[in-house]
């Protein structure tokens, strides 16, 4: 099985979530020491989903955050560039797309807010995908981005980075299907912008009203943001 660069190459990185398909979910909830779940509910909070509105949930892996959007009566759709991942998840009742965050096959203005969970930091070109969200999504519409980020609290921040390179992998040996794909994520998490990059390039993209909350101590965040009317 393979595990992807920091040059984020489309193939190898869609490989790569290929392998950690099958256990994937778990694996999320060993290593964030069950943390995941807050994380999807805060997210869904953010949202805000309302029924009958469309939303579309960009890297939706196997679609367990889009089942919990669905919930509100909204019509959710999945979306991963993953074969793997959806294959896992085909079973979940909710629309699942094979798509290229940085080419949507949807038409502009299809949706009414556009959310993307721990997938941002994987596209090639971060700006290039935040502006092909922005396409998609009607006047006034809604952005939400859930990632990692940077620890708040500098004591915190060292004893997590340390986990993030020494600790994670060998906890993804005993419970991924693709302990080396870890690897690649305690590298790509290190050199992820913080919040105020992240909210600054979210801007740049053509999103307005930015804002962020920070999850964990500042380890995760949570931007929202609206397209102009």
């Amino acid at each position: 099985m393979s595990r992807a660069g920091l040059d984020k190459n489309p193939r190898e990185v869609a490989a790569m979530f290929d392998g950690v398909a099958r256990r994937y979910d778990l694996t999320n909830t060993v290593l964030s020491f069950g943390q995941d779940r807050r994380w999807r509910n805060v997210t869904r909070r953010v949202l805000a989903p309302k029924r009958d509105e469309k939303v579309l949930d960009l890297a939706a892996g196997s679609g367990v955050s889009t089942v919990e959007f669905a919930r509100s009566g909204a019509y959710c759709v999945a979306a991963d560039f993953s074969l793997g991942m959806l294959s896992v998840g085909k079973a979940r009742g909710v629309p699942m797309v094979a798509a290229d965050a940085l080419r949507l096959p949807f038409a502009d203005g299809a949706f009414d807010a556009v959310t993307i969970s721990f997938g941002l930091r994987n596209l090639v070109d971060t700006g290039a995908g935040l502006r092909e969200m922005l396409r998609v999504v009607r006047p006034g519409g809604r952005l939400v981005v859930c990632e990692f980020s940077t620890p708040t609290w500098q004591p915190f921040r060292t004893v997590y980075m340390n986990y993030l390179m020494r600790a994670l992998p060998p906890i993804a040996r005993a419970v991924s299907s693709n302990p080396d794909a870890y690897v690649y994520l305690a590298e790509s998490i290190r050199s992820w912008p913080d919040q105020r990059k992240l909210g600054e390039l979210i801007a740049e993209s053509g999103w307005t009203d930015v804002t962020w909350r920070n999850l964990t101590s500042g380890a995760v965040a949570v931007h929202s943001a609206l397209k102009p009317r």
